[in-house]
């Protein structure tokens, strides 16, 4: 029986991205080896967790700091570089200019929004195409967000008591990698030793 009639099952290896990417940026290949060891502080991995695909435009702006584990996810109306950048300048605003040293995020367009970040004193870097563990922390922490906001969620219509809900229990939960302490201990270990 030739091949061309046999039916195909499982995932093909090279998923076929729909929503555009760019191909500028710096990689993660010319990324500090500190930020890669998880001893220094201030090291973030960035993605976006959306809705259900033609269901909503809302969706989350995640941010999962690489040393203590800590994840923030804010809302945005809609996954573009505009509403992206609102986000990590919300963040920004928030910590001190010494917890935020580097993101590492996917080729995603949303995150063409890199220069405006570096401009303000961030090292931006790109993950390489289809290698989501090298964004590990991001991503398990998407998935444990997911088990609040299941996949047919319409993200937008979350309350941000909902979300802020959901954020303390992920980063109140004690982790075996952290010998046992809490993501929002750790965090607030790290920043009051940059005071």
């Amino acid at each position: 029986m030739p091949l061309t009639v046999l039916r195909h099952k499982g995932k093909s290896r090279e998923p076929q991205e729909t929503r555009g990417k760019f191909n500028i940026g710096t990689p993660i290949s010319k990324r500090p080896k500190s930020v890669k060891n998880r001893k220094e502080f201030g090291h973030w991995e960035l993605d976006t967790v959306v809705s259900s695909r033609g269901k909503s435009k809302g969706c989350f702006a995640s941010f999962a700091e690489r040393k203590s584990r800590i994840y923030i996810a804010l809302p945005m109306p809609n996954r573009s570089k505009v509403s992206m950048h609102t986000a990590i300048e919300e963040l920004r605003e928030s910590l001190q200019k010494e917890a935020l040293k580097t993101f590492t995020s996917d080729r995603g367009k949303e995150f063409a929004c890199y220069a405006e970040v570096e401009a303000a004193g961030i090292d931006f870097y790109f993950a390489d195409a289809y290698s989501a563990w090298q964004r590990g922390t991001n991503e398990n922490s998407n998935g444990l967000l997911r088990e609040f906001f299941p996949k047919k969620t319409d993200l937008a219509k979350v309350t941000h008591r909902e979300l802020f809900q959901a954020l303390w229990l992920m980063n109140n939960r004690p982790r075996k990698c952290l010998d046992y302490r809490t993501p929002l201990e750790v965090f607030l270990h790290e920043l009051l030793l940059i005071e």
